[in-house]
């Protein structure tokens, strides 16, 4: 059987959760691992993802670490589709968001 794996990297705007996986995972750049086989018998090249990985680094004493989680290509786009309906995190200090005082 012959395999193919493609990388990619998707960006989050904000924290955001995956199906399967307990807390919040940071904002930030994630790389994608899609594993395909190839499909035997066709006229033509042509093949079916079996697999779809998140590469999530660790946190704290596990910062040097990384791992592969297993997600779906639809659970991935969901999660993305939900980053971008989110407004971004506003760094901003809540004085500059105060509205301005009537200098009268």
């Amino acid at each position: 059987m012959n395999m193919r794996s493609t990388r990619s990297t998707v960006t989050f705007s904000n924290p955001f959760t995956l199906p399967g996986y307990p807390g919040e995972l940071p904002a930030g750049d994630y790389e994608v691992l899609v594993e395909e086989e190839l499909l035997q018998g066709l006229s033509f090249e042509a093949y079916r993802r079996t697999a779809t990985y998140l590469t999530v680094r660790g946190k704290g004493t596990r910062a040097r670490r990384s791992e592969l989680r297993a997600t779906t290509e639809s659970d991935l786009k969901e999660a993305l589709r939900r980053d971008a309906d989110t407004p971004e995190a506003n760094n901003h200090s809540e004085a500059a968001l105060s509205p301005q005082e009537d200098l009268e």
